[in-house]
Formats: C-alpha cells, sequence, structure tokens
C-alpha cells in the first residue's frame, strides 16, 4: 500500500519513517519532540506504529527470554523491523498486523 494520493512525502519524510522502525523506540520519541516532524502525516502514522511496535516487542522479549523462547523471537522481530523500514523508506504505507489496528482506533495515526 503506497501512501495516499493527497499525502506529501518527501524523502526526509521516508528516511526519519525507516529510522523510527529501525532504532524503535529511540527514533519515535526523537519525532515526538521535533514539532516540524509530528504534524507531518506520513511521519506521524508510521511513528505511532513503530512506537507501539517497539514497546510490545521488548515487552514480549523480555518476559520470554526467561524462557529462552525470546532469543528465538528476537531475530524474527528485527528482520520484521527491517523489513518495515525498507518498505517505509519506498514510500509505502506498513500493516503491522494487530499494532496498526490498534493505532488507528486510538487515532495515533
Amino acid at each position: 500500500m503506497t501512501a495516499q494520493p493527497g499525502m506529501d512525502v518527501s524523502s526526509d519524510d521516508k528516511l526519519w519513517t525507516a529510522l523510527a522502525y529501525v532504532f524503535t523506540p529511540l527514533i519515535p520519541i526523537i519525532l515526538l519532540l521535533m514539532a516540524d516532524k509530528k504534524s507531518r502525516p506520513f511521519i506521524r502514522a508510521h511513528n505511532a506504529q513503530a512506537l507501539a511496535w517497539g514497546v510490545v516487542f521488548y515487552i514480549i522479549v523480555t518476559i520470554t527470554s526467561f524462557f529462552l523462547i525470546g532469543l528465538c523471537i528476537w531475530p524474527l522481530g528485527v528482520i520484521a523491523q527491517l523489513y518495515w523500514a525498507y518498505k517505509a523508506y519506498q514510500g509505502n504505507m506498513v500493516n503491522i498486523p494487530v499494532i496498526t489496528n490498534f493505532v488507528k482506533s486510538q487515532g495515533w495515526a
């Protein structure tokens, strides 16, 4: 799914969204503090998803690492993050199965 037709997406927007997925949750928090970036619709949508994903992912890995399952889940999550970063850098909207619906229902994206 590409960006919506009325959405003006610059190369800077694409770079920030890719960085938000790769360095979650650090970059999404920084983007929330940057007034000029958080008002951009493309960045806002991806930033909310990246932040929600980062929090959920690290909680799941922390809990499951006690059972050594987290060591198997972590590489899969990192690969997913890199794929989503690539798609965002291409200018596409990313659909993370549960996270996207939650973020949209909260009105964050």
